[in-house]
């Protein structure tokens, strides 16, 4: 690394963070907005949200899990998790093979209002994804990242980039389940006419 540090000016490495403050900073503010409007008629914050959703993919996580993998600090995310758990979306317990950690799952109220958000959901309002459409279109698949997932590794390690990948896949999991139990309970309602 020393040889690989001795090769690099001090303007490119100013001018390189620069551009990764800037592209950040730039892209957060659009999905803090549109992440806000969504969750905005539920009642929840962004931090609630992401607490909510961690807990769910997790299948019951400890604050430690939620703080590392949610990017928050401890407190931050302690304290929206007591605040989920007096609104009745959250209980705190131990797991029978582990009686050191409290872990934070969610209540039948916090699964559904977890899949209500996922449900009220519109892609039309998401900034993010409108402006990735284009490279959609022309590559056929959504950007991947690759390069920013190799960074957040050497950041964060790799066990925070093998939950963060596991995760989408849970994610996707629990979204297509939800579509499956919303398109079932559609077609219980829709009237059957006997001939």
């Amino acid at each position: 690394m020393d040889q690989l540090e001795s090769s690099l000016t001090k303007k490119d490495t100013l001018i390189y963070s620069y551009k990764v403050v800037q592209l950040s900073k730039a892209l957060w503010k659009m999905v803090e907005k549109d992440w806000q409007q969504w969750i905005k008629p539920f009642g929840l914050n962004i931090n609630e949200h992401h607490i909510l959703w961690i807990a769910h993919y997790l299948g019951g996580a400890t604050i430690s899990d939620i703080s590392k993998f949610g990017v928050m600090h401890v407190s931050t995310a302690f304290n929206f998790s007591k605040k989920l758990e007096e609104r009745g979306y959250l209980t705190f317990s131990k797991k029978d093979n582990d009686k050191r950690n409290t872990y934070v799952y969610l209540t039948k109220e916090g699964k559904k209002l977890l899949a209500k958000t996922f449900e009220s959901y519109l892609p039309q309002n998401d900034s993010v994804l409108k402006g990735s459409l284009p490279l959609r279109n022309l590559y056929g698949k959504f950007p991947e990242f690759p390069e920013l997932f190799s960074i957040l590794r050497e950041i964060y390690g790799s066990e925070f980039t093998k939950l963060f990948e596991a995760s989408f896949e849970q994610a996707y999991n629990a979204l297509t389940e939800a579509e499956q139990q919303s398109q079932l309970m559609k077609e219980q309602k829709e009237p059957s006419y006997q001939k």
